[in-house]
Parts: structure tokens; C-alpha cells; sequence
């Protein structure tokens, strides 16, 4: 088996990390643990968070749901739970977008600056 040479592949992401992230405060994800039976990330001995990509991907869905749309935590749940591929491909979309108007946002700001 080969070695693993990428550097930036982590396995593991403190929840630190991952508040830092999606720029919330750890109490929130602590929160969203109790709120959103999937998210589970694995625990030491110490109860220190350990969250792998799936983890964080789950995270990424949740606020989307909550932070972007503007869900209640109610609503939230059930969406994932009644159509889990349809809401990660809106947010996989909506994340694209977010991404196409910051770029244009930086453009439009470059060409007002030759004006």
C-alpha cells in the first residue's frame, strides 16, 4: 500500500477547525450534534471532537439549510432526513453560485477601479 504523500489530506479536523471553517462558534456545532441525529463525530477517550470529511460535509448541508435558506432547525431535520440527495445537491449548487457572484463581485470591482 502506498503512502499518502498530500500534506493537506487530514483525517481528522478539530471542531475548532471546523467552527473556524464555516466561521460559527463550537457551541453551535456542539448544538447542531444534539438537533441533527446524523452528525456524530467520533469522540476520544478525552471527549475531544474528531470530525472526518463526511462529518464536515454533513455540517456543510446543515448550514446551508439553516445559515443560507434561513430553516428552522424543525425544518432542517426533515429535509434531510425525507430528501437527503435532493438538499445536497441544492447546496452543492448554491455553494457554485455563492462562488460565481464573489468572483464577479471581485471583477466588477477591478473594472470600476479603471474607470
Amino acid at each position: 500500500m502506498a503512502a499518502k504523500n498530500d500534506k493537506n489530506l487530514k483525517l481528522y479536523y478539530s471542531i475548532k477547525e471546523v467552527a473556524e471553517m464555516f466561521e460559527v462558534k463550537e457551541s453551535l456545532l456542539r448544538y447542531w450534534e444534539t438537533e441533527f441525529p446524523h452528525l456524530r463525530p467520533k469522540t476520544t477517550g478525552n471527549k475531544v471532537r474528531q470530525y472526518t470529511e463526511k462529518d464536515i460535509e454533513q455540517i456543510r448541508l446543515i448550514y446551508n439549510l439553516v445559515k443560507v435558506r434561513g430553516f428552522k432547525i424543525a425544518a432542517a431535520r426533515k429535509m434531510l432526513n425525507e430528501n437527503r440527495d435532493g438538499t445536497d445537491q441544492n447546496a452543492r449548487i448554491i455553494d457554485s453560485l455563492i462562488t460565481v457572484r464573489d468572483e464577479l463581485k471581485a471583477l466588477k470591482a477591478q473594472l470600476d477601479g479603471l474607470a
